[in-house]
């Protein structure tokens, strides 16, 4: 099982005056549609649709997460779109769905800038090789407030609420 280790932002504003700039380049833009199967506190079960937004490229995966906090195990494999299009059907639950930029910040760090939808919300993620890296990581002031243990902000339970809100 692989480990994901990230800290996670409430990004205040999209940095379009550092695109500008150069100081952070986009790599790439996706579409995400996402749907939790199974969800408990330290685990979690889904499967996403993706769509590169410059190629048109579709694919389909299948996650399994562990843990809480900066560091998780994470199981992740590419599946079939009918399996993909069975399990959303058979689930009858409402994606969750955003736009996901790939961008590189001082031609040294990946950040991954995730703008939802459904709800105001927009987070700025950067993964690290080791939990040691990730706490040593000083973030400067534009990436917003440290959101990476606040369980309000993470991506099951805005899904959750997504749920509740899209069946009343």
């Amino acid at each position: 099982m692989a480990l994901e280790v990230e800290r996670k932002f409430l990004l205040p504003v999209y940095p379009a005056a550092l695109v500008q700039s150069g100081e952070l380049v986009i790599l790439s833009e996706q579409r995400i549609d996402q749907t939790y199967l199974a969800i408990a506190d330290s685990q979690e079960l889904r499967v996403r649709r993706l769509v590169d937004l410059a190629t048109g490229t579709v694919h389909f995966t299948h996650t399994f997460k562990s843990g809480g906090g900066l560091v998780r195990e994470e199981i992740e494999y590419d599946i079939s779109e009918g399996l993909y299009e069975q399990v959303m059907q058979a689930f009858q639950a409402i994606p969750l769905t955003k736009n996901r930029i790939t961008a590189r910040w001082n031609d040294t760090t990946t950040v991954e800038i995730d703008i939802y939808d459904q709800i105001q919300l927009t987070v700025l993620e950067v993964e690290f090789e080791s939990e040691k890296e990730a706490l040593a990581f000083v973030p400067p002031d534009w990436f917003g407030q440290d959101i990476s243990s606040a369980k309000e902000y993470s991506n099951k339970k805005v899904w959750r609420d997504l749920q509740t809100r899209g069946r009343s």
